[in-house]
Parts: structure tokens; C-alpha cells; sequence
């Protein structure tokens, strides 16, 4: 079992930077064998969406619609994977998710809400 923590999330004006961490805590064995990590964001009505992810070996991939302005980065020995958010906009706002992959599990945090105020 693994779960994750997300944190960092909150309101910011439009324009501004959060930087979102998100900590996964279990078993030994889950936290050496843990493959992608990502972030996904959800607002009210509609599906959530991929925002960015990072392999064990830091490859990463993203929406284009954040490019530029997103970046994900992960620590491997601190089993943690992080979302610096630069030059926010109000349809950023949602509230964001982590997962992460160990084997054929796939795990979600409890999410973290970032408002952007125009």
C-alpha cells in the first residue's frame, strides 16, 4: 500500500508561482520498485486531466497547455515529486492531484486546491 500526500496548493493572484510537492510514504519495497509519478487537475464538471509526469529516471511529458509555465521534477531518495507553477492564470485553477505507479497498482492522493484570483 502507498499513499500520497499533496500540499502547496492555495490561492495566489494571477501571475504568481506555487510550487506543489507531493510525498509518498509505504512499504520499503513499494518505494524502491515506485515507477511514474505525476500530476492531474480536476475542476467541478469536468474530467480530470494530465497536467505533467516523470519517470523513476526523470523523463517527463506534459500537456502543452502548461508548457513552459509548468515543470515536474521528482526525488528520488525523498519520495517526492514536485510541480513548480509559474505565471498562473484563473483557468488554472483546480484542484491538483498526484498518482504514482508501483507495479499494476496505480495510487492517487487526496488532492490539493489551487485558486488563481484575475
Amino acid at each position: 500500500q502507498v499513499q500520497l500526500a499533496e500540499s502547496g496548493g492555495g490561492l495566489v493572484q494571477a501571475g504568481g508561482s506555487l510550487r506543489l510537492s507531493c510525498a509518498a510514504s509505504g512499504s520499503i519495497v513499494s518505494m524502491t520498485v515506485m515507477g511514474a509519478m505525476g500530476w492531474y487537475r480536476q475542476v467541478p464538471g469536468k474530467q480530470r486531466e494530465l497536467v505533467a509526469r516523470i519517470t523513476r529516471g526523470g523523463v517527463t511529458n506534459g500537456a502543452d497547455s502548461v508548457k513552459g509555465r509548468f515543470t515536474i521534477s521528482r526525488d528520488n531518495a525523498l519520495n517526492t515529486v514536485y510541480l513548480q507553477i509559474n505565471s498562473l492564470k484563473p483557468e488554472d485553477t483546480a484542484v491538483y492531484y498526484c498518482n504514482a505507479q508501483v507495479g499494476s497498482n496505480l495510487y492517487w492522493g487526496k488532492g490539493t486546491l489551487v485558486t488563481v484570483s484575475s
